[in-house]
């Protein structure tokens, strides 16, 4: 058991190193996109499924409470949390659809979508995405692997260098507390 932890911890900083110097210039260009959005009175909204919904849920609370020095509330939505919107969404468009018709009714152009998605191919956060960009929001996506089919719908798209949903998932949370600790400093 021990010997299988410690292969986990070494697995994972490997992940940590080789993302380390393969994107920490994207995570700087999304921090740099977000700040500049929220200083401009926009929103970040977020979204993704499973663990990666739990990751958005996550990240937006970061903005909406605090991360780490106080600092007004800044303007975070979750679409991975009204039940609700989803089901009713989910039966009468289809699940494909869960994201997209949330972003349809909450963003406006300036704002910031973040999709969510270890493999880069979840049909609802590509078509959210899509939409979100025709609307003209800035879109950053967290993925894995090569990217996905998120590499072409993405003004940024920032893959963690693993196949390993486990380790994408821990570069994915980090990622977004790296995010949120730049735009706490960003507010006096």
């Amino acid at each position: 058991m021990t010997n299988q932890i410690k292969a986990i911890f070494k697995e994972h900083m490997e992940v940590a190193n080789a993302s380390t110097n393969g994107i920490s210039e994207d995570i700087s260009t999304a921090c740099s996109i977000i700040v500049d959005c929220l200083k401009q009175g926009n929103k970040v909204l977020l979204f993704g499924n499973g663990g990666s919904a739990g990751d958005a849920q996550h990240i937006a609370a970061e903005f909406v409470g605090r991360f780490v020095k106080e600092r007004r509330s800044l303007p975070a939505i979750a679409l991975t949390t009204d039940t609700s919107a989803i089901t009713a969404i989910g039966n009468d468009y289809g699940f494909e659809h869960i994201f997209k018709r949330q972003v349809e009714g909450l963003a406006v152009g300036g704002d910031v979508l973040i999709g969510i998605s270890t493999s880069g191919n979840s049909a609802n956060v590509i078509k959210a995405l899509a939409y979100g960009a025709q609307l003209g929001c800035k879109t950053i996506g967290l993925t894995g692997r090569d990217g996905g089919k998120m590499n072409d719908c993405c003004d940024l798209n920032i893959v963690v260098p693993s196949d390993v949903t486990a380790r994408i998932q821990e570069m994915h949370i980090l990622i977004g507390h790296m995010i949120c600790s730049v735009v706490d400093d960003s507010y006096e």
